[in-house]
């Protein structure tokens, strides 16, 4: 079976995906709100978010300065068709795998 269209290697790891598709459902979220939703450390979600931001699925916006810092994430209209992309193409090899064939009827 080949790779159905839309599929993102980028957005595949299980750790971008579930970023992405969290910001999916909300126009902005905050680091520490996605950090705890996904049970990341800081180090691991920053890296993940960096990752996305340089493929310019991501807006990253800082406000304030010192303790009272906040980082606010958004998916771009670029990373939003990008994860429908996948999503579709992870529904078409699911979908392909249930029409196939089992294993016993195959061997037949």
């Amino acid at each position: 079976m080949s790779t159905p269209a839309g599929f993102d290697e980028l957005i595949h790891p299980s750790t971008r995906l579930s970023v992405v598709a969290l910001l999916a459902a909300t126009e902005w979220a905050d680091f520490p709100f996605i950090r705890d939703s996904l049970s990341l450390s800081d180090s691991a979600l920053s890296k993940q978010l960096h990752t996305l931001e340089e493929a310019h699925y991501l807006e990253i916006q800082k406000e304030g300065g010192g303790r009272k810092r906040r980082t606010k994430v958004r998916l771009t209209a670029q990373g939003r068709t990008a994860f429908e992309g996948h999503v579709a193409a992870l529904r078409a090899i699911v979908e392909g795998a249930a029409a196939s064939p089992t294993r016993t009827e195959a061997r037949r």
